[in-house]
């Protein structure tokens, strides 16, 4: 009890807001208390947090609105040092898997992150979006330039993806880390994303380009030319 109760009190005080600096610089000026702080965590080599921290300190951190339903099958990554948030009446499905360990991961209200999913930050997520099943939507790249070096044991990057209000991503679709997807925008099925989507359009393939955008002048929905399906300015409807 004393241990757990220590455990509680010095994870609450590294994560807590500090005055002069970040909790991640003040553990970078002591890399014996990082190195500890790591090993209270999570265990080695894994990325699931210990149950002690879902548990005992997670639920004063992080901000899940009491109307928000995650599924007891859902796998939560979640640690102290980034940010979990998900609003009201949002939706994480079974089996999905939510790691904020390199980044934020941002839920607005309303929105669903469908059956099997995988949100590693750091993601941004809006309002009113709605995540089909198996959708993969991860920020992180890993490093592989260094060819006698696994590129397990390389650094990662991060690149934070934004996904707007009101869009709809489809089934077995893979957002790269770095992408925005406008708002109002449908990404289809299988998709592969690795460039930004613009406000009100619709888009699919591998790598996906742009097949429908919406003319506000003709208030309609106009099929992208193949010629010029790579960009478009969809509110006006004029290729850049």
């Amino acid at each position: 009890m004393i241990t757990l109760l220590f455990k509680a009190w010095l994870l609450f005080v590294l994560t807590t807001r500090l005055t002069f600096m970040s909790v991640t610089a003040y553990l970078n000026t002591y890399p014996a208390l990082k190195r500890l702080v790591h090993y209270l965590l999570i265990p080695r080599n894994q990325a699931r947090p210990r149950r002690w921290v879902n548990w005992v300190i997670n639920p004063f951190v992080h901000k899940r609105h009491q109307s928000a339903a995650i599924s007891a099958t859902a796998r939560l990554d979640v640690l102290p040092f980034n940010k979990f948030s998900i609003g009201a009446r949002s939706t994480v499905e079974d089996f999905c898997v939510i790691n904020n360990g390199v980044g934020d991961v941002l839920i607005g209200s309303n929105s669903l992150v469908g059956i099997g999913s995988v949100v590693i930050g750091p993601v941004s997520i809006g309002s009113d979006v709605i995540i089909a099943q198996h959708v993969v939507i991860s920020g992180l790249n890993h490093g592989y330039q260094d060819p006698n070096v696994p590129i397990r044991k390389q650094a990662v990057s991060r690149k934070q993806i934004v996904i707007e209000d009101d869009c709809w991503i489809g089934a077995n679709v893979t957002i790269t880390a770095g992408v925005r997807i406008g708002r109002h925008s449908v990404v289809a099925g299988g998709s592969v994303v690795t460039r930004d989507v613009l406000p009100y359009s619709v888009v699919g393939g591998n790598p996906a380009r742009v097949l429908k955008y919406y003319d506000e002048k003709m208030e309609q929905w106009i099929t992208a030319e193949p010629a010029s399906a790579t960009v478009v300015s969809p509110l006006i409807g004029q290729p850049e």
